[in-house]
């Protein structure tokens, strides 16, 4: 599965015209996204959804289902969550929330992707109409797909059913990304535990050899499904890059970091109770994220099930 260029309905051209749209930073909300005027359904070969992750969002709806779960830094240093499915989609996914500009840059390593998220800023949209994705905010979704739940307060509380959306992704929808699978490597040393941080939030990922996985564990707290399942991955890539303040903000005034995923930089992986050095490259938006040993550059497989990618600071 390795890089490969793909054609985009979005021209780089659509793209930058619509960077230059969006003016000054600003921190209205808006449930509509997307200008392409289409009903939902049918496309986006893998669904990716927007999570909330700060204490009164947990635990999570359908998380233990995703494929790909990828870990970011938002305003005041917090953590969300993007969580993509292709191979199965659970009956309802959340709580959702908004959608940042780092999430159209992550996303271009995917062909055609759906994504649902709950809004975005005003001057964030124009980004995400000219985006190469399909937008199924609450605005473009059918009546039915997201709700308000009852056991959380507002606004860690709306849902999605992603079935109502129209989605229909497909396994081959992660070949794009880069992504490897295969049996472990050789090398690498012994690893129990490992603890990301963020400075408003921290990810432990500790290795449970009788489950074959990594139990995850946000701001010192096992994480669980809101159904009671223990959150675990088959692989974890700490994937160091670079942040720098974009040109949006939250209503306090917080500055929304963009987090840079094109380019090359150092990464550690985890996997069979083993960590490996590593350095991870892309080239484009359009390519996917390839990781190689950082010893001898060979490619780096990760093990089969969930894979979750923590994004920090270089």
């Amino acid at each position: 599965m390795g890089t490969r260029t793909r054609t985009r309905r979005t021209t780089v051209a659509a793209v930058a015209a619509a960077t230059a749209l969006a003016l000054a930073p600003g921190c209205t909300l808006s449930d509509t996204g997307g200008g392409d005027g289409k009903l939902p359904g049918g496309e986006g070969r893998v669904l990716a959804v927007k999570i909330d992750n700060v204490g009164p969002a947990r635990p999570q709806t359908g998380l233990d289902a995703a494929d790909v779960v990828y870990a970011e830094q938002v305003e005041a240093g917090l953590s969300r969550l993007m969580a993509v499915y292709a191979e199965r989609l659970p009956p309802v996914i959340g709580p959702v929330r908004s959608a940042r500009e780092t999430d159209l840059e992550l996303l271009r390593q995917f062909d055609d992707p759906a994504l649902a998220f709950s809004g975005a800023q005003s001057k964030l949209l124009p980004l995400i109409s000219a985006a190469p994705l399909r937008p199924l905010p609450p605005g473009k979704a059918p009546g039915a797909a997201y709700f308000r739940g009852s056991g959380k307060p507002a606004p860690h509380n709306l849902f999605v059913r992603p079935k109502a959306l129209g989605a229909d992704p497909d396994a081959s929808g992660l070949e794009s990304t880069g992504f490897r699978f295969g049996p472990r490597p050789e090398g690498g040393t012994p690893e129990r535990e490992r603890t990301v941080r963020f400075p408003a939030a921290r990810f432990t990922f500790t290795w449970a050899a009788e489950q074959k996985r990594w139990l995850v564990s946000m701001d010192g707290r096992q994480a669980r499904t809101s159904d009671g399942k223990t959150l675990g991955a088959s692989t974890v890539v700490v994937q160091y890059v670079k942040m720098r303040p974009s040109r949006f903000h939250d209503r306090s005034g917080n500055n929304t970091p963009f987090t840079e995923t094109v380019g090359s930089g150092t990464a550690r992986v985890l996997r069979d109770g083993r960590a490996y050095a590593a350095r991870w490259e892309r080239t484009l938006p359009q390519d996917g994220t390839e990781f190689t040993t950082a010893d001898d550059g060979k490619p780096l497989p990760f093990a089969k099930g969930q894979v979750w990618v923590v994004y920090a600071k270089a």
